[in-house]
């Protein structure tokens, strides 16, 4: 039976690749569209929007803006998170620019020694991120069609990510400021890992480019893993094999109260991010609400494409993935609740369809919204001010708490 189940282990993986070549061949058409999309999609929205991002985070570990930032931010961190202030610029950047940018970031960190090994682990949980231009304008306003749902989504995915943050932080080792302590002094003695050249005047030409060639290099192999799963996706629905796997959440979601529809959508989101998004928020039923709260969890979890996009980024370090898959699973979880309960306790976010016999306050609440541009405004705005006072009081209570514990 040992034998048996070796074999099996052994094997798996060329069995699987060797299925999917088959695969490749029988369904060549949709699977040729299907690559088609994935290529369109990484050409005209991810090249666009993280290139940029790995080129200048690049640039700016060259200089010393990292170690300003690091000292500026390390009374803040190191009690909250229990990393060091440098895990602020990678908490920033990661949030600004969306996934994969947060791991390159730390993957670079412990590269140079700037960071232990559970420090790095854990800043992967917590700094590794969908960005606010995806979650606003593609979930937000092009799925929903509602700012405020962008909002909601973002301001729960930040405060699900900090919690994140700290949970792990209260569960990290106490060797580790022993650890820094004999790096700070190999530091010292000449013995820095960091092998990279800060940027000058005279040799700005140069790192440049090296940077713009590690961008392009990270950048590509994303490029690979969308039109890769945007392929597998095909294969798994011309083989209706994700209808058959779908039909295992049916138990799940019946018992959380959710509409069986979702069952393939959110399963296809745990596959891929972007496709399994525009599914779920797709599904057409009047409790809204469902659609906002499994698209919290997804854009929170991020999916095994995004997975096996840090995974291979910090392939070359000796971070372990464990971490990284417990803290977004948990994200996913936490963002989704922290979601359905702004739902239900804030009614104003709540866009779920219900019978009403009063005609003038809907025309009226119709004219507030759509047709004046100035109410729109204020509103919106009103929204985003509240949210960042919500995440602020948070992060200050915990560091409170925190303190007081300390004392």
């Amino acid at each position: 039976m040992r034998f048996i189940i070796l074999s099996l282990k052994r094997n798996i993986l060329p069995f699987t690749f060797v299925v999917i070549a088959i695969f490749l061949v029988i369904f060549s058409r949709s699977n040729l569209t299907a690559a088609t999309n994935g290529l369109t999609l990484w050409a005209t929205c991810v090249v666009p929007s993280l290139f940029p991002f790995f080129v200048i985070t690049n640039l700016l570990s060259r200089t010393k803006v990292v170690d300003f930032v690091g000292k500026l931010l390390d009374k803040c961190m190191r009690p909250i998170f229990n990393v060091p202030g440098i895990g602020g610029f990678a908490f920033v950047m990661g949030l600004i620019s969306g996934y994969p940018v947060g791991a390159k970031i730390v993957s670079d960190f412990r590269e140079n020694g700037s960071i232990t090994k559970d420090e790095g682990e854990r800043m992967l949980a917590f700094t590794n991120n969908s960005g606010p231009l995806f979650i606003i304008s593609s979930v937000g306003i092009s799925l929903f069609g509602d700012t405020k749902t962008g909002l909601l989504l973002l301001s729960t995915h930040i405060l699900s990510c900090i919690t994140v943050g700290i949970i792990l932080g209260k569960f990290s080792k106490k060797s580790d400021e022993e650890y820094r302590r004999n790096m700070h002094t190999h530091t010292k003695n000449g013995n820095n890992l960091n092998s990279s050249k800060t940027v000058t005047f005279k040799n700005l030409g140069e790192v440049l480019g090296s940077s713009i060639n590690n961008s392009i290099s990270t950048i590509l192999m994303i490029g690979g893993f969308v039109v890769i799963f945007s392929v597998i996706i095909s294969i798994l629905n011309q083989t209706h094999a994700l209808d058959i796997f779908a039909k295992f959440l049916n138990p799940f979601l019946s018992t959380i109260g959710f509409d069986l529809e979702f069952a393939k959508p959110l399963l296809s989101g745990i596959i891929e991010l972007t496709n399994g998004v525009k599914q779920v928020a797709g599904v057409s039923i009047k409790a809204i609400s469902q659609n906002v709260v499994l698209c919290a969890f997804l854009l929170g979890f991020g999916g095994f494409s995004v997975l096996l996009q840090v995974f291979s980024i910090v392939a070359k370090t000796d971070l372990s993935m464990k971490k990284y898959f417990i803290g977004k699973f948990m994200q996913g979880i936490i963002a989704a609740i922290y979601t359905f309960l702004a739902l239900k306790l804030i009614p104003f976010l709540n866009l779920d369809i219900v019978e009403t016999s009063n005609l003038s306050t809907s025309n009226i609440s119709s004219f507030l919204s759509m047709n004046n541009p100035i109410y729109s405004f204020f509103y919106d705005f009103g929204i985003f001010v509240i949210f960042v006072i919500l995440i602020f009081v948070t992060f200050n209570l915990f560091n409170r708490l925190y303190n007081s514990h300390k004392v």
